[in-house]
């Protein structure tokens, strides 16, 4: 199989991509070591709600940034197991906003966002791969 370039919004949107998708590596990272910068964008109550999240929750959250980034470096790798790689981040970032969404009542203006992203991060790179331009 072979593959043909991809045109350049191809690579500006595996970039944007990757860039949104390292700010959720980051803000993982800030929650889960607790950082002073993390507790200064939070109120106390929201501080506490997050401490009672369960440990599933966590991993979850993990998976979704994690493999959101790696997808888009596979992506701009040209790789097709980006496509599954992006599909594991979609349905883990399903799991985690359906859960702080409909269980913990913690949703906020970005959750729509970020489930919309990964969907169209998914169907990106269908799409991409549907062109060969991801092999």
């Amino acid at each position: 199989m072979t593959t043909t370039k991809p045109p350049v919004w191809f690579w500006i949107i595996s970039i944007l991509a990757l860039i949104w998708n390292s700010m959720g590596v980051n803000q993982y990272l800030q929650q889960a070591y607790n950082t002073e910068a993390f507790k200064s964008m939070v109120s106390t109550e929201e501080l506490e709600m997050i401490s009672q999240l369960p440990t599933w929750y966590t991993a979850v959250f993990a998976i979704a940034v994690f493999a959101g980034a790696l997808g888009c470096i596979l992506l701009l790798l040209r790789k097709k197991l980006a496509y599954f790689v992006l599909l594991l981040s979609l349905i883990s970032v399903l799991f985690q906003m359906g859960y702080i969404t409909f269980s913990m009542n913690m949703a906020n203006l970005m959750t729509p966002f970020i489930v919309i992203a990964a969907v169209l991060l998914v169907l990106f790179s269908k799409h991409s791969k549907k062109k060969n331009w991801i092999n």
